[in-house]
């Protein structure tokens, strides 16, 4: 619709022959549209978390929950993963969004929570197992690890911030973690339609 409007006010129309001429030189900037909907054996149903890491996370709970006042819902721990987080939840209901205020254990040790800053971006997919076989066989690399259990409890996974020659797509720089929803945000998604 905005591109239709953005392209109507750009265009000079001749009544008298029904041709559209451009008023001006422009390119316009198309939305790429998915076009194998019916083979994808999975759904994106929305955004899950944010994930920010910081040498010490100190001062962005002071920023996250003191001053914005969002709250702390939980923590986790892993040393196999180098990181100590505070697990808030912006927003209500099944479409609330983590936000994960992470630091590392040790901050010479991989992986490096803190860098970049913006560590990654969660986003639900259902079902996660026919997703991770859909992608892979797309060429969608993945990070070591498989499908496991992440921090808040739901079974993960992460799309690679960098492609390789076997698996060439890749977040481009952002991890991506794929997240199995609960049965909650299903029904929720599903109320929608």
């Amino acid at each position: 619709m905005a591109l239709r409007a953005a392209a109507s006010s750009l265009l000079r129309t001749s009544s008298a022959v029904g041709t559209a001429t451009l008023a001006r030189p422009m390119t316009i900037a198309v939305r790429h549209m998915a076009t194998d909907k019916e083979q994808r054996p999975f759904r994106v149903l929305g955004m899950q978390q944010v994930a920010i890491g910081a040498l010490k996370k100190k001062a962005l709970l002071d920023l996250w929950c003191g001053v914005l006042g969002v709250p702390q819902t939980g923590s986790y721990t892993s040393k196999g993963e180098n990181v100590n987080e505070d697990i808030l939840r912006l927003g209500e209901g099944p479409f609330a969004v983590e936000i994960d205020l992470m630091e590392p254990l040790d901050p010479n040790v991989p992986p490096k929570v803190h860098v970049p800053s913006l560590n990654h971006i969660g986003i639900w997919v259902d079902p996660l197992d026919k997703a991770v076989e859909y992608l892979t066989a797309k060429g969608v690399r993945f990070t070591p690890g498989g499908i496991r259990k992440g921090a808040a409890g739901y079974n993960v996974t992460f799309i690679h911030p960098k492609g390789n020659a076997d698996k060439p797509l890749s977040g481009e720089g952002v991890l991506i973690e794929l997240v199995q929803p609960p049965p909650e945000v299903i029904a929720a998604f599903d109320a929608k339609k």
